[in-house]
């Protein structure tokens, strides 16, 4: 998740992840270069030179890139996540989550009524809308559901942390989270996600 803040958890988060196994497809090619891009103003930044960078990127180059990236870069707990983008920064999000591991890491976290039902490898639907902006992310979570099950927001909420807690970056989704490279302000169109330094 190392855009995560972008997607957050752009995706979620959070979550575009970045991988070093070649070849590159072009999508990765193109994820790659912005995230250069985005670095090298930052450096530049630093040096005392602003150079503006803005991007903007489809649902579609999202989804393709995390499946690639996942295959390439497995994270724990997450075995594969599809985005739909819509307007006002709201995000839906089609999940397999390994709850298994998620109990495993913080027992109790799956409520008993629930452990019937979320155990192994399950897909979740998750909305969440979230505000970035002051090079900080955070998140709330709209709804969520198993099948036609609603899960509790704030039950989905906790997952999302724990899961997060175990990427190797470490990150703390229960409060804001520094967007990445520099970014200073993101947000969504209709199937589209942009950012800005």
């Amino acid at each position: 998740m190392k855009s995560v803040g972008f997607i957050a958890a752009v995706v979620s988060a959070g979550l575009l992840f970045a991988a070093d196994t070649a070849p590159v497809p072009p999508v990765a090619a193109k994820f790659y270069a912005m995230f250069q891009d985005l670095r090298d103003a930052e450096a530049q930044k630093t040096a005392g030179k602003y150079r503006h960078v803005a991007f903007r990127i489809t649902a579609a180059e999202i989804n393709e890139y995390m499946k690639w990236s996942l295959r390439n870069n497995p994270r724990p707990g997450l075995d594969s996540v599809t985005v739909k983008i819509f307007r006002n920064n709201y995000i839906s999000t089609f999940s397999m989550v390994d709850f298994d591991a998620v109990e495993k890491w913080k027992p109790g976290t799956i409520p008993g009524i629930l452990r019937p039902v979320l155990s192994g490898k399950k897909s979740i639907w998750v909305d969440y809308r979230f505000q970035a902006d002051n090079s900080k992310v955070t998140f709330d979570v709209e709804k969520a559901y198993y099948g036609s099950l609603r899960l509790p927001a704030f039950f989905v909420q906790k997952m999302i942390e724990i899961v997060a807690a175990r990427q190797p970056e470490k990150y703390d989704a229960g409060k804001p989270m520094p967007l990445p490279f520099g970014l200073r302000k993101v947000w969504t169109e209709d199937q589209v996600a942009a950012g800005e330094n």
